[in-house]
């Protein structure tokens, strides 16, 4: 056992430990390379903490509770909202830190109570409501009370060595992370992978169906034109492409990507005439193409023809040999593979449809053609069917054209939308939403209104582990 000698200038003790050595006015404990450690059970007083330091607290809290000085919380808010009530009668000096624990501060935010002092010179409690917020705040005086010298939305997370990104609602399928946008928004590169074939993306971007177009007298209006479908296939990614892969190659950095969805095409009023066509969607250097608005019938106002995009629009039908309205061309503009084919009806001349709508182009195929009179309307073009958000599912069908007079509707598939029919009624389809497909022609007659594209979709997927 070490026993202490007492004296002006001690240095060492028995066990040969070095504990003190003093010299005028100053005490030094320990030495250069040394460790000073409490006795198990014994407790210190005198250290403390450096002014506006804390010590962290690592349990994270889940519920409400009141802060201590020079202590720091990590609050977990995945389950709900927290409050953090500040001390009472606080000192100058006083310091409280809060982060956010699951980087869910902006799903359920922390409301900061005052605990009967200022916050930066007002009454009022604050909130916290920032993902991954960390926040220290200080007390100064009975004027300005509390005020942060720290506010950081820093997400400091370590580098896995794969992409790391954001955006749009995000799934995963094996080592894959999928990114679906519905809807416009931005995919936020935060890292990169370090095997630099792991940068590259597989992406899938369809733009918005174009509506179909109003019939007229005994004659269909044509069906819609589906949106532009693109689509590319990283070599490092697991799943079954469509037969439009390899629209080009795509190599993510840090930045964000502007994402466009495209609307579908609106449906003209209820004075007839031909719908809208599709918006374009993108992403980074890909642009797909609006699809074409169905043609209307020759009694209609406004423009006639199918409307170009990236699937045509179908022909208005009973056009005869020698008219000179024509079905909307497909791919336009052109890429390859070619993102689109054109409505059904053909160029001038043109085809008899007799009273018939034609359907609008799809993704790999060309819209259908009218029958004879009292027949069945002009079916969509097909489709593209890819895995790349981990399921088999078929986008940028066209829409079917509109019957005529006694006839019916054509199919439609791959999201486009089946023609209306019957002389006093206007009961076809809407392309489906975040398909791209084409909207169903409007049937003979006055209440012939053809149906609006449906939206379009981007799907991005990159390998995570």
């Amino acid at each position: 056992m070490a026993s202490i000698i007492k004296a002006d200038n001690i240095q060492k003790v028995s066990d040969g430990s070095n504990i003190i050595k003093k010299c005028g006015s100053t005490i030094t404990v320990g030495s250069s390379g040394q460790t000073v450690a409490l006795a198990s059970g014994a407790s210190q007083t005198g250290f403390g903490t450096p002014t506006s330091s804390v010590l962290w607290c690592t349990t994270a809290k889940t519920s409400p509770f009141t802060a201590a000085d020079q202590k720091g919380y990590f609050v977990n808010t995945s389950g709900g909202v927290v409050t953090v009530t500040l001390p009472s009668s606080p000192s100058a000096g006083d310091v409280v830190a809060i982060k956010d624990y699951a980087n869910t501060f902006d799903t359920n935010n922390v409301t900061i109570g005052r605990g009967g002092s200022k916050i930066n010179g007002t009454c009022n409690c604050a909130t916290l409501n920032t993902e991954s917020q960390s926040v220290t705040l200080i007390y100064v005086d009975g004027t300005k009370g509390w005020q942060d010298i720290q506010d950081s939305t820093s997400n400091v997370t370590g580098n896995p060595g794969f992409l790391v990104a954001t955006g749009g609602t995000i799934t995963e399928s094996g080592d894959d992370k999928i990114h679906t946008f519905n809807s416009s928004d931005n995919f936020n590169v935060t890292a990169l992978a370090n095997a630099p074939a792991n940068n590259q993306v597989s992406y899938m971007v369809v733009a918005g169906g174009g509506a179909g177009s109003s019939g007229s007298g005994s004659n269909g209006g044509g069906g819609g034109g589906a949106g532009g479908f693109r689509e590319d296939k990283s070599p490092v990614n697991s799943y079954t492409a469509s037969p439009l892969e390899g629209s080009g190659t795509i190599n993510a950095t840090v930045a964000s990507f502007p994402i466009a969805v495209g609307a579908g095409g609106a449906a003209q009023p209820s004075s007839g005439g031909r719908g809208a066509s599709g918006g374009v969607s993108t992403f980074s250097s890909i642009t797909s193409a609006g699809g074409g608005a169905g043609g209307a019938g020759s009694s209609t106002p406004g423009p006639k023809d199918g409307g170009d995009g990236g699937s045509g629009g179908g022909k208005a039908g009973s056009d005869g040999p020698g008219s000179n309205q024509r079905a909307g061309l497909g791919n336009t503009p052109p890429v390859s593979p070619a993102q689109g084919f054109d409505g059904g009806g053909g160029q001038p001349p043109g085809s008899s449809g007799d009273r018939e709508g034609f359907g609008g182009g799809g993704a790999t195929g060309a819209g259908g053609l009218g029958t004879p009179a009292n027949g069945t309307s002009g079916a969509g073009g097909t489709g593209a069917t890819t895995s790349i958000n981990a399921s088999p599912v078929a986008r940028a069908g066209g829409g079917a054209g509109g019957a005529g007079a006694g006839g019916s509707t054509g199919t439609a598939v791959a999201g486009g939308g089946t023609g209306s029919f019957g002389s006093s009624v206007n009961n076809g389809n809407a392309g489906t939403a975040n398909t791209g497909g084409g909207g169903g022609g409007g049937a003979n007659g006055a209440p012939s209104n053809g149906n609006a594209g449906g939206s379009g979709i981007v799907i991005i997927r990159y390998k995570f582990q």
